[in-house]
């Protein structure tokens, strides 16, 4: 198991995705592709997935696009950007992504922004 794999409890297969968000799985494409959402190979059998938690409410979480752009700006691989995301923070009592779904896109993209330097 990779390290991003323990820090992500629930993984979402893309034909999962595609039926939560209710849209087409060339539409799921369409989000990876455009950097929406990223997925990882993940499991014994090494399928495309992405977390869980990136879907909110029949959406993809809607901050989390800018944040990727931001990390993938800072070199981070898909793995490493979810890895940053699910990895607790004392200083935010929680999670990055967490703090995402609520709504705290400002700081968390000015954490991931200085990640850069």
């Amino acid at each position: 198991m990779s390290n991003v794999e323990s820090l992500v409890s629930d993984w979402l297969p893309l034909p999962d995705v595609a039926e939560l968000l209710n849209v087409s799985i060339t539409k799921v494409h369409g989000l990876l592709d455009e950097r929406a959402v990223v997925a990882v190979r993940v499991g014994e059998r090494n399928i495309r997935s992405i977390p869980a938690l990136f879907i909110q409410d029949g959406h993809v979480v809607d901050s989390l696009k800018g944040t990727i752009a931001v990390l993938g700006d800072a070199g981070y691989t898909d793995e490493e950007l979810i890895a940053w995301l699910f990895t607790p923070d004392e200083s935010l009592r929680g999670r990055p992504v967490d703090a995402l779904r609520e709504g705290r896109k400002t700081e968390i993209r000015r954490r991931a922004q200085s990640l850069a330097w």
